[in-house]
């Protein structure tokens, strides 16, 4: 299994045995199937992302984050679970969970969506799929026993019967090349519309190929068997992808203005305050916390929403608060120092997501963190502006 991870780091004399470093990750949370291999072929370090344990990196990550975004890069996804919605009424009885339209999609294609409770505030969020005979719906392991009850407790008189799917993981391939990556391994996603699925066999079993929500750069997953993980990941290491761990990952995911649930995405949100319309759709009919959705649709806009930021100085914390005039008008959320490849400057970019009072935006007030300014940016980002949006950031703080 030693070429798994090409250029992998090297193992050394102080680093913690193998098995003490896969015992640790699953005392706490299970590790992927993918990571257990990493972690015992190749002394990969692990780290905890999203309910799961998985590889946080395995060259260096602006290498990484580089692939992601010039060629292909080959990631974990195994920190996401699924859920099977079967029965003759699951089709009416979800479209009455989510804010977005089931009745309306055609087979195989799927959507983003928020459960909500009867306030209106999200729950939890996925993605899912019309099958002919089910529905698939897919969450991040940390959400997905607490999503799961929740929607279990709306069951009441329905033929619909929820599914835990631990017999599937996910890889996924980023990148402007990551399609041919794909094909070199058998695998085409040729004419396959973003959030589709297409069922195909790949060395003799089941394998889904997906076209994910792609902002940036084409982003395409690979649902298998976890026995055939292995070999799907080696296979696509074998077409020239790059591997990259949830560092990379994570900071691809903020360029794009991508929020997470539980880090940009609380309980207490509403939907129009996340500022991600595409999981939300007016005409569908009725479903749990409507009424507040609609609402805020007729009468106007929210009073906070999710915006992108380029900062300077030193990468803050996450939930450092955002100040205008001295006096808090948000928060930072998720907070990334990158280095984007083709860029003028080899300086690293503090970059982040956060929440924001619409007001603060709109009267253009200026804004710091910690002292230091900081200037909102549209999403996802713009990766040839970034550069030049901090040099006039620099300019503004050298005339004040």
């Amino acid at each position: 299994m030693s070429n798994l991870i090409p250029n992998s780091p090297d193992s050394s004399a102080t680093q913690p045995a193998v098995s003490s470093i896969v015992e640790a990750a699953d005392a706490i949370f299970a590790s992927t199937p993918l990571a257990k291999e990493f972690a015992e072929s190749a002394s990969i370090p692990l780290t905890p992302y999203r309910g799961k344990h998985t590889a946080k990196v395995f060259s260096s990550v602006p290498e990484e984050l580089a692939s992601l975004l010039t060629t292909a890069g080959v990631y974990d996804l195994g920190w996401r679970s699924f859920l099977r919605c079967v029965g003759d009424d699951r089709v009416r009885w979800l479209n009455g969970m989510v804010t977005n339209s089931v009745t309306g999609l055609e087979d195989n294609a799927g959507c983003y969506a928020f459960v909500l409770n009867a306030q209106g505030r999200i729950q939890g969020d996925l993605n899912l799929y019309r099958r002919a005979d089910s529905l698939w719906l897919q969450t991040d392991r940390a959400q997905l026993e607490t999503l799961t009850a929740f929607l279990d407790h709306y069951i009441i008189m329905d033929d619909v019967t929820l599914e835990p799917q631990d017999g599937w993981t996910a890889i996924g391939i980023a990148g402007p090349h990551a399609a041919e990556k794909l094909a070199a391994t058998g695998l085409s996603v040729s004419g396959l519309s973003v959030m589709h699925l297409a069922e195909t066999s790949w060395r003799g079993d089941s394998t889904f190929v997906v076209t994910a929500h792609s902002p940036l750069v084409p982003r395409y997953e690979v649902w298998v068997s976890p026995d055939d993980a292995v070999n799907m990941w080696k296979a696509l290491l074998d077409a020239g992808a790059v591997p990259c761990g949830v560092d990379a990952v994570e900071q691809l995911r903020i360029l794009e203005g991508t929020p997470a649930y539980s880090i940009d995405i609380a309980s207490r949100d509403l939907p129009q305050e996340t500022n991600q319309m595409r999981a939300l759709h007016f005409s569908k009919g009725c479903y749990l916390g409507q009424e507040i959705v609609e609402r805020i649709h007729s009468r106007g806009n929210v009073h906070r929403t999710l915006s992108g930021f380029v900062l300077k100085g030193e990468a803050p914390a996450a939930k450092t608060p955002i100040l205008a005039d001295g006096q808090p008008v948000g928060e930072l959320t998720s907070v990334a120092s990158i280095s984007i490849p083709g860029m003028a400057s080899d300086a690293a970019q503090c970059i982040a997501l956060g929440s924001i009072r619409r007001e603060a935006l709109e009267r253009k007030a200026a804004l710091t963190v910690e002292g230091n300014p900081v200037t909102p940016a549209s999403l996802p980002f713009d990766l040839h502006g970034l550069t030049s949006i901090v040099q006039q950031s620099s300019l503004k703080e050298s005339r004040s």
